[in-house]
């Protein structure tokens, strides 16, 4: 009795889980273009306000990288009715907070404030959009804070080029060959004019989507969407026609150095298709199968019973027109960097000519829907969740359903995708070096 009681609770509980975890939205485009997502969640005094741009460091002349980062910054300089270093000063007192961030591909602007300050959010983003006050002070005040973080995030931090190095291999062809950081060069030799002609071809409407998540009442968000950004208008259409990668046919070998390390570093990376493609998720478990936790294949392997490795990690760093899978080691003691990679070859061949384990795939699963769950479980994550699947992936609804894409990728599919992609000549051997004073 007790067992089917339990059997019953746990079904009853996975039912209303299932239930819970479904995200209902509204969206809709301005006649200006602009795609608006509503989401209504009561169940706490809180809103997030967000824009996101589809313009990343791809998008920048390659002369003037940097640019799209730059913005993140320098559009919290002030507009024509936000006095200058007052947007951060507005939001705090008013019981709020805000950031942004930026990738290869978009830029991202929120802020989370008390339900009733919903209005002050959407005219903040509006007044962002709108009227943006891009002169020569707010130009070299940032300046010095992009130098400062790159300095802090990348220069003087250990292993902090590692990503650019890898990228700088991967792709000869595409911007992705670029950092989303940018040269301090170009940003120095950009005019004026240059940061006004970018801000007015990229941070228009029609390159844009508004999500509204939280304590809203929909009729009210409607209106105020409305008077605020319907107002805005349409800038050009944004053609991009990026030029595609030849495919890595032969390893690709190469050295790299850091000042700020003391332990070396390998990698083998690979190229792999854009996060809209189906192969791009099965990639997604092989990469956790391989190293997500301290049971997982390489981890144990080559950290707890070789004690080969100090770290070892198996990430698939998917983007919006290619993906870069890499295997990370860093040795412990007098290891070879090329006894890593032989022991890593050997856990991606298993892969490749043996199906995984029933008890390893069940795993997995558990693993794909305990991480989708917690996905949604904020307000921000799921205005930035709505945000990113309209905007990257052109399926707004993928925020309920691509836990259904993991749920039915087979044990025989991982094995079909290893073998597509994860082979020696497909890829870069990357030693990552301690810098001396001879290199």
């Amino acid at each position: 009795m007790k067992k089917s009681l339990f059997s019953l609770a746990a079904l009853l509980l996975a039912g209303f889980t299932a239930t819970a975890q479904e995200v209902k939205y509204e969206e809709y485009d301005l006649d200006n273009g602009m795609h608006v997502i509503l989401h209504q969640d009561n169940t706490a005094p809180v809103v997030t306000t967000s824009v996101m741009y589809h313009v990343g460091a791809k998008d920048e002349n390659p002369e003037r990288t940097g640019f799209a980062h730059f913005f993140e910054h320098l559009l919290f300089e002030g507009t024509e009715n936000i006095e200058r270093g007052e947007w951060f000063t507005i939001v705090s007192s008013n019981g709020g907070s805000n950031n942004a961030n930026t990738t290869d591909d978009r830029t991202y602007y929120y802020e989370v404030f008390p339900s009733n300050n919903v209005e002050l959010g959407l005219w903040m983003e509006s007044e962002r959009l709108m009227h943006p006050i891009i002169n020569q002070i707010g130009v070299d005040t940032q300046n010095e804070v992009v130098k400062e973080e790159k300095r802090l995030r990348v220069d003087n931090a250990p292993y902090g080029n590692i990503l650019a190095e890898i990228k700088k291999y991967m792709f000869k062809k595409h911007p992705y060959k670029g950092t989303t950081i940018g040269k301090m060069a170009h940003l120095d030799a950009a005019t004026l004019e240059e940061f006004q002609a970018f801000n007015k071809k990229f941070y228009v409407p029609n390159n844009a989507v508004l999500v509204v998540a939280g304590d809203i009442d929909v009729p009210a968000v409607k209106k105020m969407v409305d008077d605020y950004f319907a107002p805005i208008p349409r800038g050009k259409d944004i053609v991009r026609d990026f030029p595609k990668e030849d495919p890595i046919t032969e390893t690709v070998k190469a050295k790299a150095y850091d000042k700020n390390i003391q332990i070396p570093a390998v990698i083998a990376a690979y190229r792999t298709p854009s996060f809209k493609e189906r192969d791009a998720y099965v990639l997604d478990m092989i990469s956790s199968y391989l190293s997500d936790g301290k049971s997982s294949v390489l981890y144990k392997k080559l950290v707890n019973q070789k004690k080969m490795a100090l770290q070892v990690a198996a990430v698939n760093l998917s983007q919006e027109d290619y993906g870069t899978y890499a295997l990370f080691a860093l040795p412990l003691g007098d290891v070879s960097l090329d006894d890593l990679v032989s022991e890593m070859d050997e856990e991606v061949v298993k892969i490749q000519n043996t199906l995984i384990s029933d008890k390893d795939y069940q795993k997995l699963q558990n693993k794909f829907e305990n991480q989708f769950v917690n996905s949604n479980s904020s307000v921000s994550g799921i205005a930035n969740s709505l945000a990113r699947y309209y905007m990257l992936y052109g399926n707004t609804e993928l925020i309920n359903t691509e836990i259904n894409i993991y749920k039915s990728i087979s044990r025989e599919e991982m094995q079909a995708v290893a073998k597509k992609y994860l082979n020696p000549n497909q890829r870069l051997i990357l030693e990552y070096l301690p810098k001396k004073d001879d290199n």
